[in-house]
């Protein structure tokens, strides 16, 4: 079985002592490919270091991260257009992006500008988005429906809304990215992972963070893909294998997860 971890900070401290252990392990367990969102202009060196060193493996991909959205967000969108338009670094998608308004609405109008900004930027590269909410799904289905660009594609990773909240994902052209979430009580993904195709949805970690069920309380890594599959593989009464398969070929086709053409 092969897997793509379509979602993973593998770049950041947290790993900073076994990050190729953790890629070795990963590997083993079957995981091909590594999917790194970028956060800021704090995080993009480590991030295309490691992409460097796992050119095969490590998937870079560059935008700001809405938490990391403050008076400043414009210089910031600067730093991601002038990666976005060098010719010597390979992205994958504009991610990872959006609208969070669970911790701070401070800067929410900026936040609005800032995702707006980096969706026409998607649609300028022909690149697929990542898309980050948190008490802010409307909000950003409405953003993405207003732009009416047919090429505007992507993922609402660490999806948490309701069932007609990914069908309009869907509508809108997006995939749904499923993660350790699926493995906790009452979530309310297994309702929607039953609801909507296999066709529809992504594999991701988000590592380290939201580790799935049995190591809640540790770090995430990309080798517990697996288990994340062997639940949706339940729900959907379908094999592990079969997950594995949709879910990887659902991730190559979207983010063209093919050899570099620069």
């Amino acid at each position: 079985m092969i897997f793509c971890d379509t979602h993973t900070h593998l770049y950041v401290e947290e790993f900073d002592e076994d990050r190729f252990e953790v890629i070795r392990q990963a590997v083993e367990a079957g995981v091909e490919r590594f999917l790194m969102p970028n956060i800021d202009k704090g995080s993009v060196r480590d991030m295309l270091d490691l992409s460097a060193a796992f050119p095969d493996r490590c998937k870079p991909m560059m935008g700001l991260h809405p938490t990391s959205v403050n008076e400043q967000y414009t210089e910031e969108l600067e730093l991601v257009e002038e990666y976005l338009n060098a010719p010597e670094y390979c992205f994958c998608a504009v991610g990872e992006i959006g609208i969070d308004l669970y911790w701070d609405q401070t800067f929410r109008t900026q936040q609005e500008d800032a995702f707006s900004r980096q969706l026409d930027l998607a649609v300028r590269h022909d690149l697929p988005v990542v898309i980050h909410t948190r008490n802010a799904f409307d909000i950003a289905a409405g953003i993405v429906g207003s732009k009416h660009a047919s090429s505007l594609r992507g993922v609402f990773h660490c999806f948490g809304g309701d069932i007609a909240q990914a069908k309009q994902a869907i509508a809108l052209g997006f995939m749904i990215g499923i993660g350790g979430v699926i493995t906790y009580k009452n979530s309310g993904l297994q309702q929607v992972v039953e609801a909507i195709g296999m066709e529809h949805l992504l594999l991701e970690t988000d590592s380290p963070y939201l580790p799935p069920v049995p190591h809640r309380g540790q770090r995430n890594e990309s080798k517990y893909l697996p288990l994340i599959a062997a639940r949706i593989a339940g729900i959907k009464k379908i094999s592990v294998e079969e997950v594995a398969e949709t879910t990887t070929a659902n991730a190559k086709r979207l983010f063209n997860l093919s050899p570099c053409r620069k």
